[in-house]
């Protein structure tokens, strides 16, 4: 990237502060709002200026807001003498490959997984190489504030816009790196949410004639009407289940809103875990590159990953790496290393052949074709890649994040036989093949950078031993716990593995919602939904609902889990009700039950 240089603003505007859009990894906020078509226009007009060859390659998604901001960062490249393909329509990893095979720098408009009303922009240098703040999105911003201050953004050389068809390559260069072996037919649901799978996953797997695609939600729709395009959320899969069953599938497959990240079903409508998955995929991965002639190929893998995916890479003949929870960590270790392969507990997965970046769809391919080298049902397959028991991602609010992990690390860090590992938290290993099945376990517990929020993992050899140490963890954690959030979900906040800031920039959008509505105690909201000091052996007993407050009679593991049917948001206690914190609805609760409708606003008068 080249130094920029930075237009005069004109002393007769008020400074613009992109700051609030301008996050750690990419730009992602309200259309039409905060991110207007000037500030795109602004922005793809310094990005051009940062660039050291001209070539800039835009797509962008289906969102209503995507064309309008996807020709303003056209428009403003252009002025600044960049020559722009534009490639209409995109995923955003048909984006990468495109930057990849032409070495072209590119932007996607998209905002992923985000609600409808919110968009984005990914950057990325020639060969897929992923901007962040510190490696020059800070300094773009700045020089957009600049132009937009300025008023105008003054004409480069001789730029130029030109259309590109990207989708055919796209869809070459997966099924060469990920070939399919003919001989087994498979059928295969795919629900794309509305999202940008709908225009990729007919160009990749219409092309397999063993494969028999079986759509759902394929129509691109930016107003995601079936359910959000986020799979991490188990509601967001019911469709897929069952279409899975009523088709007799051998396979489904979910994908976000960019169509970026995967998630997959076997035959009977499970859920595979991402770990699971890393673990087959790493593999795979490893036995290519060893039959390439690499001696110890390296897999990079976060350390939220299950115990199992070291022990496949180290089996397979690899060197296991573990990084920190974050996407530009894991890519970044991976150049630095030359690993072929990384995983992330998020559904992410990246590719060293596939310069370096990420792609669910790739993943799904790998998984196809493992699928169609054996006569084993799905479930079998990734049953071998799930041999212990987890706890999924657990959240707590606490006043003090430090002070609880301190009383975890005290009470079990101590334990005979315990290790230590401070990488991105506490991280106690207790994992020992002489000791007994019911002795090994391990958890990390991470803090939340944005917000006073602990993260738990546990992973045991016993579902019993997973369960007791969960417990215990969460009872000395909750000792001074102000109300838990999105807690017991199977998989991590979706939005953490691409930015933590980012988690701050959709608090901030929530507490404005919540201030549109009045103070948090005339909302009902239950400050007191704890779960108190462990009783019998270290189980937590759960504490009522205050007087007034909905009286929901249902146990505390599935009041952590219920969610809002119309957008997934978490629900508090109101008057024999529960509220939605996200899209404020209202839902009643009868006979201690909640009554959970899609549509509802208000919930009806007692009788």
């Amino acid at each position: 990237m080249t130094e920029l240089s930075q237009p005069r603003p004109d002393p007769a505007v008020a400074p613009h502060d992109l700051s609030d859009i301008v996050l750690a990894n990419d730009v992602r906020g309200r259309a039409d709002d905060q991110l207007t078509v000037e500030v795109a226009r602004a922005l793809g007009a310094a990005f051009a200026d940062s660039l050291e060859s001209p070539e800039l390659i835009v797509a962008h998604d289906m969102r209503r807001s995507s064309p309008a901001l996807s020709q303003a960062v056209i428009e403003g490249a252009v002025r600044r003498g960049a020559i722009v393909a534009d490639a209409g329509l995109a995923s955003t990893d048909q984006l990468y490959c495109a930057s990849g095979l032409h070495r072209a720098a590119a932007v996607m408009i998209t905002a992923s997984h985000n609600p409808p009303q919110d968009n984005g922009l990914k950057l990325c240098l020639p060969g897929a190489r992923r901007i962040s703040r510190d490696t020059g999105l800070g300094e773009i911003g700045r020089a957009a504030e600049a132009y937009l201050d300025a008023g105008e953004i003054p004409v480069r050389g001789e730029g130029r816009a030109e259309e590109i068809d990207t989708l055919d390559d796209y869809a070459r260069t997966l099924l060469e790196l990920a070939p399919v072996p003919e001989g087994r037919p498979l059928r295969v649901v795919v629900d794309a949410g509305s999202g940008m799978a709908g225009h990729t996953a007919p160009a990749v797997l219409g092309r397999l004639p063993q494969i028999e695609m079986v759509g759902l939600h394929l129509a691109l729709d930016g107003d995601f009407p079936h359910h959000p395009a986020d799979p991490l959320r188990p509601e967001n899969l019911r469709d897929l289940q069952e279409a899975v069953l009523r088709e007799r599938a051998d396979l489904g497959l979910a994908f976000d809103g960019d169509a970026d990240r995967c998630v997959v079903l076997d035959e009977t409508g499970t859920a595979v875990t991402p770990s699971a998955l890393t673990a087959l995929i790493a593999r795979r991965e490893i036995a290519s590159a060893r039959a390439a002639g690499e001696t110890r190929p390296v897999v990079v893998a976060n350390l939220v990953t299950s115990r199992h995916v070291a022990e496949t890479i180290r089996e397979a003949g690899g060197e296991h790496v573990r990084t920190p929870v974050g996407h530009s960590l894991i890519k970044e270790t991976m150049a630095a290393r030359g690993a072929v392969f990384g995983g992330e507990h998020s559904a992410h997965y990246y590719f060293r052949d596939f310069f370096h970046a990420d792609s669910g769809m790739l993943a799904a391919l790998h998984v196809l074709a493992a699928l169609a080298e054996t006569d084993a049902p799905s479930s079998a397959l990734v049953a071998a890649h799930s041999p212990y028991a987890a706890s999924g991602e657990i959240n707590t609010r606490v006043e003090d994040a430090a002070r609880a992990r301190e009383r975890v690390r005290e009470r079990l860090g101590g334990l005979p036989g315990a290790r230590i590992d401070d990488l991105d938290g506490l991280t106690v290993e207790h994992w020992d093949e002489e000791r007994p099945a019911e002795e090994r376990w391990w958890f990390t517990l991470r803090s939340s950078n944005t917000e006073p929020l602990l993260r738990l993992n546990v992973e045991a050899e016993q579902d019993a031993t997973m369960e007791r140490i969960r417990d215990e963890v969460l009872a000395l954690v909750r000792e001074d716990a102000v109300g838990l959030t999105t807690a017991d979900r199977t998989e991590p906040d979706p939005m953490e593995h691409e930015d933590r800031a980012r988690h701050e920039d959709g608090a901030r959008h929530e507490q404005e919602a919540a201030d549109e509505q009045g103070p948090a105690d005339e909302q009902g909201a239950d400050p007191l939904a704890v779960t108190a000091p462990a009783v019998d052996g270290g189980i937590a007993a759960p504490v009522g609902p205050p007087s007034g407050a909905s009286g929901a009679d249902v146990p505390g593991w599935v009041r952590a889990i219920l969610r809002c049917p119309d957008c997934g948001g978490e629900l508090r206690d109101t008057d024999r009700a529960m509220r939605c914190e996200v899209c404020r609805r209202v839902h009643p609760v009868e006979g201690g039950i909640p009554v959970l409708i899609a549509g509802r606003h208000e919930a009806p008068p007692s009788s």
